[in-house]
């Protein structure tokens, strides 16, 4: 699953988790994006240093078998985690989706951590750039779940999300017992305290905060890459 930041991606992770059947790993190039870039997030060594960072390492593990022996492998993945010198060519050997959300929200929540922020910042770039590798080689667009959709109807969103990755529903990814997992990466403390607080997906609440009008310019060309996914989204 491609998202981007400040997006319903952890949640969506605790779905899955919840379905019994499903292993799942939480950002695994995080480590190495930090050492890369020297990008100063909370917790960044006890990250670098508790996390795989080697993104070779990463990828036989996210190609290997499926971790306890369960049947389906959840990788929630950060697009702007792919640095220019990751290979892509793993990517065709597993199954992608992409978790899209309005850029004026996604954008207004991304300010208050990061005051200016860059295209590369929102995954944007990165999710199309992947949607385009992954529709070439399977000769239709992969599956594409806008944040709201999801808020709006989980049950439906999330039953169309399965069909189109062939697999079936189940409703125990509908609710999930709050509380911290082993499965969240060293970070949780820092970023997770409203997903560990809930039991479920909450209702879509429209942003009232004022949008930031310094970044007028890169909404516009957020928004274009948004929309071109966002026409490939499944609908209820």
């Amino acid at each position: 699953m491609w998202s981007g930041p400040r997006n319903i991606s952890t949640a969506l992770m605790r779905s899955w988790e919840s379905r019994g059947d499903t292993a799942v790993w939480d950002e695994p190039f995080y480590a190495h994006y930090l050492k890369e870039t020297g990008v100063d997030h909370p917790g960044r060594d006890d990250v670098i240093r508790t996390h795989e960072a080697d993104w070779r390492k990463v990828v036989e593990r996210l190609t290997g078998p499926v971790p306890g022996g369960k049947s389906i492998f959840y990788q929630k993945h950060m697009a702007h985690h792919m640095l220019p010198q990751i290979d892509r060519s793993w990517i065709d050997e597993v199954r992608s989706a992409f978790l899209i959300r309005d850029p004026r929200e996604m954008l207004t929540s991304l300010a208050r951590v990061t005051p200016d922020p860059s295209v590369a910042d929102t995954g944007l770039p990165q999710q199309w750039e992947i949607f385009e590798r992954v529709a070439a080689r399977r000769g239709a667009p992969p599956p594409v779940v806008d944040a709201r959709d999801i808020l709006e109807d989980p049950a439906r969103l999330l039953a169309r999300l399965c069909e189109a990755l062939g697999v079936p529903f189940k409703s125990a990814m509908l609710s999930w017992k709050p509380g911290p997992r082993e499965s969240d990466g060293v970070w949780a403390k820092h970023w997770y305290s409203a997903v560990e607080a809930s039991r479920g997906f909450q209702p879509y609440v429209p942003t009232t905060e004022e949008f930031p009008k310094r970044l007028a310019g890169l909404h516009a060309e957020c928004d274009a890459i948004y929309r071109r996914l966002h026409a490939h989204r499944l609908t209820g």
